[in-house]
């Protein structure tokens, strides 16, 4: 089970999702999954990264530790990204599940991993009412202050140094028309007061951290934002210590990126304070999603004090919301048209370097055989860069034919011994990334392999 940061207000925030299973297969023949490390990163212009740095910004994505160890995951991450935001592994229930008991080493994993790479870290998150362990909400209101602020003050002087941003305080404000606080331990025992005395105490616990409040649903001015702006408002002109305000911009279908996103992140940051869009996806797929992440890309660009994004995520299969595929890329880490869309709104180059760059290569293995047949496969496996089609030939020997085909749009030369491969819905490729095709032989007494040419890319 993963436990995933998004939890409000049906399909808008679901928590808990078991993590989905993900395979690629063919009825009749055996398939093998591997993956391939990207190479370094590329040119800055062709990274998202590298062009956003270059607009004097950072481009990060929320990472899960149990997600690290896959290969492509991390190239991806690394190549793509220069900050980064830990998914869950800060929130209060996995660092200090019993009180004044403190583990850090998924945090840890994620922090020296970005670290290693040079990268911008986002603490996420300090207070918060969800996700809190049960001995939290037990406390009086006495022993809940004094739990609050030891648990900012410990979890940011163990990352004293290294954290760029804090989400201080994140979801404190309810939907609808009502600008009222949410219900939470911290709201119903210690009163309005608890999210100025967050921040003081974060100020305290680490002088040099930005210090956000963040939060959902208030992308476009509402009564929501309005009480969230009048908050913020009111701390500056008290001197309370708060830096930046986070927009988690979820958005699908039903809510859209707002007409007034822009304006909204100006508002802010007209009061004296950076803005962030810190927990981006949009529901969506092909030109409409392309869109609406330029949109926000371009808002962001087009205010000077939003100093960065970041996506909920790397690809698809692993959101909060895979079944709306939100992000840059898809289950095979594929760059999708938004990952090209965002890449040209930061000025970058959407084609990782040209034609050039793109290469395959195959493999090929026997997976199943018969008294009078067998079946092979051949696997296409992306270079460097993505693909966007791959051409193979499987020539057979004389005594031999080729029955049937699968995965593959095949052609034939005039001998009926050369066969040549084409895509068939499976030519798009993301660096590293893998397709299959297969054919029965029909061996007619001689059982040797097909001779595998090589790939050619376009």
């Amino acid at each position: 089970m993963v436990i995933n940061s998004r939890q409000e207000l049906g399909d808008r925030h679901p928590r808990l999702r078991a993590r989905r299973a993900f395979s690629l297969g063919v009825v009749g023949f055996l398939t093998a999954a591997s993956v391939l490390a990207l190479s370094g990163p590329a040119s800055a212009a062709s990274t998202l990264g590298g062009a956003a740095a270059a607009k004097g910004r950072y481009f990060g994505a929320a990472v899960a530790a149990g997600h690290l160890g896959e290969s492509l995951y991390a190239a991806t991450l690394d190549t793509e990204f220069n900050a980064v935001t830990p998914e869950n592994e800060m929130k209060w229930d996995a660092v200090e599940g019993s009180r004044n008991s403190f583990t850090f080493g998924s945090a840890d994993q994620i922090v020296g991993h970005a670290q290693g790479k040079g990268m911008k870290i986002r603490g996420h998150t300090l207070v918060w009412h969800s996700q809190l362990p049960g001995w939290v909400g037990g406390l009086s209101a006495t022993e809940l202050r004094s739990a609050m602020n030891n648990h900012i003050t410990k979890v940011m002087q163990h990352y004293q140094g290294k954290i760029y941003a804090w989400d201080v305080v994140n979801e404190a404000f309810q939907d609808g028309n009502s600008g009222a606080r949410r219900s939470s331990p911290f709201q119903d025992k210690l009163g309005d007061g608890f999210i100025e005395e967050a921040f003081r105490t974060a100020r305290a616990a680490d002088p040099n951290a930005k210090l956000c409040y963040n939060d959902y649903n208030t992308d476009g001015q509402n009564a929501k934002s309005n009480a969230v702006y009048n908050m913020v408002k009111d701390f500056k002109a008290r001197g309370v210590p708060i830096d930046c305000v986070g927009f988690q911009s979820h958005f699908n279908g039903q809510s859209p990126v707002p007409g007034d996103y822009q304006q909204n992140l100006q508002r802010f940051a007209d009061l004296g304070v950076d803005v962030q869009i810190t927990e981006l996806d949009i529901e969506g797929s092909g030109t409409a999603q392309a869109d609406s992440y330029r949109r926000v890309t371009q808002a962001c660009l087009a205010v000077s004090r939003c100093t960065g994004i970041t996506v909920w995520g790397i690809p698809d299969k692993y959101s909060w919301r895979a079944s709306g595929t939100p992000l840059l890329f898809d289950d095979n880490y594929g760059k999708k048209p938004a990952y090209n869309a965002v890449l040209t709104a930061l000025g970058g180059s959407s084609d990782g370097g040209g034609d050039g760059d793109r290469t395959c290569t195959v493999s090929y293995a026997e997976t199943q055989r018969w008294g009078d047949r067998f079946n092979g496969q051949v696997t296409v496996r992306a270079g460097s860069s993505a693909i966007s089609g791959w051409t193979v030939t499987v020539t057979v020997r004389s005594a031999q034919s080729i029955a049937t085909t699968w995965n593959g749009s095949p052609s034939w030369d005039s001998s009926g011994k050369v066969m040549t491969m084409r895509p068939n819905g499976n030519g798009n490729l993301g660096a590293g990334a893998t397709a299959s095709f297969g054919f029965t032989v029909m061996a007619n007494g001689d059982w040797s392999a097909p001779t595998i040419g090589s790939c050619t890319a376009s």
